[in-house]
């Protein structure tokens, strides 16, 4: 099964996949707006604005699963991400990124390794994949690693000049 064929829900609950990027340089993040590393949203939103028109979007994905970061409804996240960090990406339902219940997407995203080599469960809320224009999972970046570090921004832009 490919990455495009994994159904995925929206936020607001329509049916979607990564299908609909498909050709594109996806940043999939998992996101919390409770978490000391929400600021990240500034830097998310800066690198959808610089490359959306080169073929790249961000992917944002709630998850409640580290600390219980990201208690909202849907309605109260899309509030949140909107008003306080003006996100223009798109966001997927609330989704569990490990565990028995993981979603199908993030048992293919958490087999890739990051920069030291290692797979596995994601660490904490902001863990980012790079998922390149041909569909495969090409680049992973631990959730300090914030969005504008020369290493993101150099694997986007590779993705893009590709």
């Amino acid at each position: 099964m490919s990455l495009y064929d994994i159904p995925l829900r929206t936020l607001s609950g329509e049916a979607t996949s990564l299908k609909d990027y498909q050709g594109k340089a996806v940043l999939v993040v998992n996101v919390a707006s409770k978490c000391g590393l929400t600021p990240q949203y500034t830097g998310l939103e800066q690198l959808q604005r610089l490359y959306a028109e080169r073929g790249f979007t961000v992917l944002g994905v709630p998850s409640n699963q580290f600390a219980g970061q990201e208690p909202g409804t849907a309605e109260e996240i899309q509030t949140f991400c909107s008003t306080t960090y003006g996100v223009s990406f798109p966001l997927l339902e609330k989704t569990d990124v490990n565990g028995p219940e993981r979603h199908p997407l993030y048992d293919v995203l958490t087999a890739h390794p990051d920069a030291e080599g290692a797979a596995g469960d994601v660490q904490w809320n902001f863990e980012k994949f790079l998922i390149g224009r041909d569909g495969t999972v090409v680049a992973r970046f631990r959730p300090r690693t914030e969005p504008q570090a020369p290493e993101v921004v150099e694997a986007i832009e590779a993705q893009l000049a590709g």
